[in-house]
């Protein structure tokens, strides 16, 4: 608790900040928000509804609102201990600042050390600017002089600054206008009257840098009058209207943070208007086989200098093959030749050609890409110039490239899940740790299902007739997981198959990922264990453990809260001395295909007339007593598979 405020001093820091809200000086980061969705939200937070949140978060949802009790998703996820929700809030953007009253409440309520070490971890630069990468790199393109993207020149006298069309058309109505009309220019004299100082200040404003506090250099020869006048006359030209309120702020720290945010969320606001009018518009869909004959000036009206492309994975070679056939049987007076049968076939009515997807870009945006920013910064074809734009193929489907784009022009990645393990390996192609994590996040949120993780899925009624739809293949997961070395993947894959273990451990590719996981140690010893195995067991101890604390019966929990394999062992004997097998067991023990299931017209509270079936048949009295007996029947399973596959583990 080092480090942590007190409670009075919490008190004290929260009505200092109504304070300041109340005079207008401070904009309320938590503001109240009484929506149907935000509602939803906060009751996903409270159950750890990975899913949900995420979806919700996706839609716009106010990650930092608050209720009428002033809890945040933030407070009450922390409060009730779920760490990977915690963690999903503060990549997604949740406020985790020190010495505030809501961030240092969050820290302050931790359930336990795991998520309050969480917590103070994040400071200011992660956890509530999660547009700083993206404003870092178009601050960084104002003096990048490797590789050359920029394609203006602003001169004055003997000064010139190298700018980008496309963001000065963006950010500002005057050049949106003016390239418009030439967007071949390539030069743009400014005016003499005008000191250089105040166009550096602009364009330094434009592509988010952080303003100085001196704004004039004591060591200039051009006084801050001329220099404030000159910002005056750009600014009201260029028609930026929020210059001097962000200049104005830079002596209170909070002040001009939140200034500068709200600058940085209009020019993403501005950049993601260009892109959507100028690039998604502008986008090509042609036959594949016709990719070629696309010719696009170097001067085009919405200031491209590359093409990317993406092809559809229709089998397009198959397609290109039987024209070439079919054009070989028709001859030079374009009669076929030959039987009909040789030269028509219904199937081709059906098989359309295979369709590429290509899309006007600017080399600016796409060197966020380590892959491009090499690629442009050596002697490849793509860096060099020509009469017409390159064409630059991207090996992935088209709507994964759009994803991939929309990220890099506005940080912004909403990826459906069935994307989302293209997406994650597209990314490791093009170096892009960031957009890799955030398919790894969809993954791992969006298809973790989970709604409650209080209620076990053998509770549910009619389970046996439930058929849970697989939101997305695990064993595709854990491959790529252990493909690209992405841990969070490894984590999620085990604690979804040991949520949903007598699904999965009687199928032959179950056993057959164990064996690749045990075959992962090149020189395996004796002592040596199975990584998937032992977090599966992990998972599915704390699956149980979950059960046993909601129940109440603590004597099932040994003082690290692990579960006592003598305690489930000892319940596991009572009943089978007070049970008999039921017909669906068999004689011979085999279990059935089914989870377990609710007995119809079961009465709890009477002896002999009902109770719930375990994942082998057996009738208990209580969901208690099921828990422990399941518990017991999937580590029993899991032996079985460790001596066909002659594994110690």
């Amino acid at each position: 608790m080092a480090g942590v405020l007190k409670k009075y001093e919490l008190e004290a820091k929260l009505k200092d900040e109504h304070k300041l809200i109340e005079q207008g000086i401070l904009r309320d980061e938590n503001p109240l928000d009484l929506t149907s969705d935000f509602t939803k939200f906060l009751g996903a937070c409270r159950k750890g509804d990975l899913k949900t949140c995420q979806e919700l978060i996706s839609n716009g949802v106010n990650i930092n609102g608050k209720d009428a009790f002033d809890y945040t998703p933030l407070i009450i996820a922390s409060l009730c201990g779920h760490f990977e929700l915690v963690q999903l809030l503060l990549e997604s953007g949740a406020l985790a600042e020190r010495n505030t009253f809501q961030g240092e409440r969050a820290v302050y309520n931790a359930l336990n050390d795991r998520i309050r070490n969480l917590l103070l971890s994040y400071d200011y630069s992660k956890s509530t600017d999660p547009l700083q990468p993206w404003s870092s790199h178009i601050t960084s393109l104002l003096t990048r002089q490797i590789p050359k993207t920029a394609d203006i020149t602003l001169i004055s006298g003997s000064e010139s600054l190298h700018l980008h069309k496309f963001l000065l058309s963006a950010r500002t109505p005057y050049f949106r206008s003016k390239l418009a009309d030439a967007p071949e220019t390539t030069q743009w004299k400014l005016s003499s009257a005008v000191p250089v100082e105040a166009f550096q200040l602009v364009a330094q404003y434009l592509y988010l840098g952080e303003l100085p506090r001196e704004l004039v250099d004591p060591r200039s020869s051009t006084s801050e009058e001329e220099v404030f006048k000159g910002i005056d006359k750009i600014r009201q030209q260029l028609e930026v209207e929020n210059f001097w309120e962000t200049a104005l702020t830079l002596d209170d720290r909070r002040l001009a943070r939140q200034r500068y945010q709200d600058e940085i969320h209009r020019a993403q606001e501005q950049v993601e208007s260009f892109f959507q009018e100028h690039i998604v518009r502008h986008k090509m869909v042609v036959d594949t086989k016709k990719v070629n004959e696309i010719k696009w000036k170097v001067d085009n009206s919405i200031f491209a200098d590359c093409l990317l492309r993406a092809d559809e994975e229709d089998g397009g070679d198959e397609v290109e093959g039987e024209d070439e056939q079919e054009t070989a049987t028709i001859g030079a007076n374009g009669i076929p030749i030959g039987p009909a049968s040789q030269t028509s076939n219904p199937r081709d009515t059906d098989r359309k050609p295979r369709k590429s997807t290509v899309f006007p870009v600017h080399k600016a945006m796409l060197i966020r890409s380590p892959y491009f920013e090499t690629m442009f910064s050596s002697e490849f074809l793509e860096a060099q110039e020509s009469e017409h734009l390159h064409i630059i193929k991207v090996d992935c489907t088209p709507e994964v490239l759009e994803i991939i784009l929309t990220f890099m022009y506005t940080e912004k990645s909403d990826c459906p899940l069935e994307l989302a393990l293209e997406l994650l390996y597209t990314s490791d192609m093009l170096l892009m740790d960031r957009l890799k994590s955030k398919a790894a996040q969809a993954i791992s949120t969006l298809g973790s299902a989970t709604g409650n993780i209080l209620v076990d899925r053998t509770h549910s009624e009619g389970h046996k007739e439930q058929v849970e739809v697989e939101p997305i293949n695990v064993y595709d997961v854990i491959h790529a997981a252990w493909d690209l070395r992405v841990q969070r993947l490894e984590e999620f894959a085990a604690r979804y198959l040991a949520y949903r273990l007598e699904d999965y451990i009687d199928e032959p590719e179950f056993a057959e990922l164990i064996q690749e996981s045990a075959s992962r140690l090149k020189l395996r010893q004796e002592t040596d264990t199975i990584e998937l195995l032992d977090d599966i067991r992990y998972y599915l101890s704390e699956r149980f453990r979950l059960r046993f604390e909601d129940a109440g019966l603590d004597e099932m929990l040994d003082e690290e809260g692990e579960i006592r394999p003598e305690a489930v062992e000892g319940l596991v004997a009572a009943n089978g001395e007070r049970l008999e097998p039921t017909k669906e067991t068999g004689t011979n023990g085999a279990a059935p295909e089914v989870a377990a299931a609710t007995v119809e017209d079961a009465s709890l509270g009477k002896a002999g007339t009902g109770g719930v079936r375990t994942l082998e048949g057996e009738v208990v009295d209580d969901e208690f007593d099921l828990d422990a007996m399941n518990y017991q029947i999937l580590l029993r399973k899991i032996d079985n598979m460790l001596e066909e596959l002659k594994l110690d583990a």
